[in-house]
């Protein structure tokens, strides 16, 4: 039944084209996955860059806050210990809070970037 030449040159064919397929496939792997790291790595720059201007941002209004609370409180020690201590605060809330913050909008922003097509 299968010695036929024509049943014979059809199956390697087929295994020909199985072959090319399996290589397209493992071509398009490696360019999703190197597409997905490109991206990955954008946003890791880009939040990095804001995060880094925030920061210095931040760290000025905190002088200025520090400043302006020496007119209100009459001591500029006294100032600086409510602006530190309302970092803390911010700091706490995080703590407490990071699983509902952090970790599910973290988890939801890889899970969506990573299985998109």
């Amino acid at each position: 039944m299968f010695s036929n030449d024509n049943n014979v040159e059809t199956i390697g064919q087929l295994v020909e084209r199985l072959k090319r397929y399996i290589g397209l496939q493992a071509e398009y792997v490696k360019l999703d996955v190197i597409e997905k790291v490109v991206r990955l790595l954008t946003v890791l720059i880009l939040a990095t860059v804001f995060v880094g201007t925030l920061t210095l941002a931040l760290i000025y209004f905190s002088f200025a806050a520090a400043f302006a609370l020496q007119q209100l409180v009459g001591s500029l020690v006294l100032g600086f210990l409510i602006v530190g201590s309302f970092y803390l605060f911010i700091l706490v809330l995080l703590v407490l809070l990071r699983h509902r913050l952090i970790e599910r909008l973290l988890v939801k922003f890889l899970a969506s970037f990573l299985m998109s097509k």
